[in-house]
Formats: C-alpha cells, sequence, structure tokens
C-alpha cells in the first residue's frame, strides 16, 4: 500500500498544485507587484515605487473605513461568540425538538451576504421609518444594522461548532465537579469553558476574519452610504479599485494592506487562543 501511494502520489497532487499555484499564487505575485504600479491594465503598469503606498493613509475614506471596521469587528466578533455558546448551551440540554431548533438557528448561513443585505434593509427600514429615519441617514444606523444582519447570519455556524465542543466534554468531569460541590456556574466556568477552548479558537478566527472581510451585506445593506461613512475596508478597496479612475495602483495596494492586516491580526488571535488551550 505504502509503494501505491508513493507511486501515485504525484498523479493526485501535481493538478491540485497547479491549480493552487495558477489560481492563488500567481494571481496574488502579480497583485503585489502592480501595487507598486500605475495602471489601467496589466499590459500597461508602470512601476511607481511606493507611491501608491502613501497615498492609502492620506485617503480620509480608507482611514475611516479602517476605524469603522475594526469598531464593527470588536463589536460582532463577542456578540456573535457569547449569542452562539448561550445557545450552544441551551440546546445540549435534555430538552424535546433541539434538532429542530438547531436546524433553525443554521439556516441563516445558508443564505447568501447579498440575498440577506437586501432582505434585512427591507426589514429595518421599515421599522425606522416608523420614526422617520433610514440606515443611509447616518452611519451608526448603517453600523447597527450591519451587527444585527452578521450576527444574524453567523450565530447559528458558529452555534454548531460550540455544540460540538461542548458534546466532546467527558461527562465524568461534569459530574465529579457537581460532586464537589460546584454550582453550574462554577461548572461553566471552570469546566465547560477550559473544555471547549479549542473550539472558542476556530470560532473566534471565523468571526474576526469574516467580519474584517465582510462585503456582500455592506454593499446590499447600505453601499457605504451616507457619504461613504458606513463603507467598510473590502468596499471601500472596492470603490476605490473600480471607481476612482487612474486609482487602480492605490486600489491595489489598499488590498495588499488589507490582507497583511487581516493575516497579521488573525496569527496573533489564533497564537493568543491556542495559548489558553495549553494552559488548561
Amino acid at each position: 500500500m505504502d509503494k501505491a501511494i508513493k507511486r501515485y502520489f504525484p498523479v493526485f497532487m501535481l493538478p491540485t498544485l497547479l491549480a493552487f499555484l495558477l489560481g492563488f499564487i500567481a494571481p496574488f505575485v502579480v497583485g503585489v507587484y502592480l501595487s507598486f504600479c500605475k495602471f489601467t491594465t496589466i499590459t500597461d503598469a508602470t512601476f511607481v515605487g511606493f507611491s501608491n503606498y502613501t497615498k492609502i493613509f492620506t485617503d480620509a475614506t480608507f482611514v475611516h473605513a479602517l476605524w469603522y471596521t475594526a469598531l464593527f469587528t470588536m463589536v460582532t466578533v463577542v456578540l456573535i461568540n457569547v449569542l452562539a455558546f448561550a445557545v450552544a448551551l441551551l440546546l445540549t440540554k435534555k430538552i424535546r425538538g433541539t434538532n429542530i431548533f438547531r436546524t433553525v438557528f443554521f439556516m441563516p448561513n445558508l443564505i447568501g451576504g447579498i440575498i440577506l443585505g437586501y432582505i434585512w434593509q427591507l426589514l429595518l427600514n421599515g421599522i425606522l421609518l416608523q420614526f422617520e429615519r433610514t440606515l443611509t441617514y447616518s452611519s451608526t444606523y448603517g453600523f447597527w444594522g450591519l451587527v444585527i444582519l452578521t450576527c444574524w447570519q453567523q450565530v447559528g455556524y458558529m452555534m454548531i461548532i460550540y455544540i460540538a465542543g461542548i458534546q466532546n466534554i467527558p461527562g465524568e468531569l461534569i459530574e465529579a465537579a457537581k460532586i464537589d460541590g460546584a454550582n453550574a456556574r462554577q461548572v461553566l466556568k471552570n469546566v465547560t469553558i477550559p473544555m471547549v477552548m479549542p473550539s472558542i479558537t476556530i470560532c473566534t478566527f471565523l468571526t474576526l476574519t469574516n467580519s474584517f472581510k465582510l462585503y456582500d451585506q455592506n454593499l446590499a445593506l447600505t453601499n457605504g452610504e451616507p457619504s461613504n461613512m458606513s463603507e467598510m475596508l473590502a468596499l471601500n478597496i472596492t470603490n476605490t479599485f473600480y471607481g476612482r479612475t487612474g486609482y487602480e495602483g492605490v486600489g491595489q495596494a489598499k488590498a495588499v494592506v488589507f490582507f497583511l492586516m487581516v493575516a497579521v491580526i488573525a496569527v496573533i488571535q489564533n497564537r493568543l487562543t491556542r495559548s489558553k488551550e495549553v494552559q488548561q
């Protein structure tokens, strides 16, 4: 068997490796190169050094989108994980209909971001119109609209991961804690949470990266209005690249900076939460 695997390994590996190189590595390398160029198409790219990067942080819309996205990410990461964990705890109790509730909570994750954005735009605008407001009245309304939409979409998915972690806790640990006199709060703090740290690591990573990369919902819900004040980073990059003539290189530079930011934050978060797993 080992000989057969070694013999045919290249046959199965090479097509996947080739697709990865052509579909990811090559476009990424070209994209990094274009971030140092002024261009309208790849064929007329002219190298201009770091001038595209110097324009990024003098762009008020990018700086605002950066802080807006950072604040949105902090709020949604906390809310999604707390709500998902709470729902998972509830649905791992011996109550009737848990499978139905799990399905219902998970279903929003199956709906596309654009569709969700338009659905929630109608719902939230219908409510706000009672107060003579809309989601685009100010960035605050758009912000909390995005928070509600994102939580509604992602809580069910994270719930499934937390349920798997909770159900993997050995029953004898919880029984031993109760025998020792631990109440429900102490069991949660000293047994359940430490034992589901791998699930917390995964869910925090997913919610962190998903919130930073949010695009479809932002486009459909507010499209950055009013005056780009509810514009998040992904939408800002797209609008710079496709909406501002002569700024294609700047948009590409923003995309590279965006990638580095998300990668660094994700690595730091992953290390911090994994260190908790080791300690526990």
